[in-house]
């Protein structure tokens, strides 16, 4: 009797072992990934949350930031606009990098035209290269060109894109 409960007592160990190996690794698959999902929410204009197989996952795009929505940045409901129209309800094709410290997957991501909205939010100057964290000169010059169009928020005076900085 007391060999059936250590063996009972062992498999059930077991059993639960791999289900948490199994959830610590599920999002891990994800990153340095290039997969397909369909967009089904829109947070702000950086930040939007994509269905893969049945899960939510929250995609943070890379190179980029945008006023926040939630602090009632200048333009922030116009960037999550601006997003919104980019790929919301589409199926989108993510190109991960890492997960951030907010559990938020860094990705690129392309619409169902093929553009990659990244750079589109930039050029649309709802979006700007983000350069704390990126170094990439394709975002430096599109977000040069908005600016020098002053297209989308650079059309606005520097006071009111200076609150957009303000943390």
């Amino acid at each position: 009797m007391t060999r059936i409960f250590l063996l009972l007592l062992v498999l059930l160990a077991g059993q639960s072992c791999g289900q948490s190996q199994e959830k610590q690794t599920g999002p891990e698959d994800l990153q340095h990934k290039t997969f397909m999902a369909k967009a089904i929410r829109i947070i702000d204009g950086d930040t939007m949350e994509v269905l893969y197989r049945g899960q939510s996952v929250r995609i943070r795009l890379t190179h980029i930031d945008s006023p926040e929505r939630r602090r009632s940045q200048p333009f922030g409901k116009a960037a999550k606009q601006a997003l919104s129209s980019l790929c919301h309800d589409q199926e989108v094709t993510i190109v991960s990098e890492k997960y951030d410290r907010y559990g938020r997957l860094l990705a690129e991501v392309k619409n169902e035209r093929g553009q990659i909205i990244n750079q589109e939010m930039v050029k649309l100057g709802m979006a700007w290269h983000f350069k704390r964290y990126s170094s990439d000169t394709t975002y430096a010059h599109l977000e040069e060109e908005a600016r020098r169009l002053k297209i989308g928020f650079w059309a606005e005076n520097d006071s009111i894109i200076g609150l957009m900085w303000k943390q």
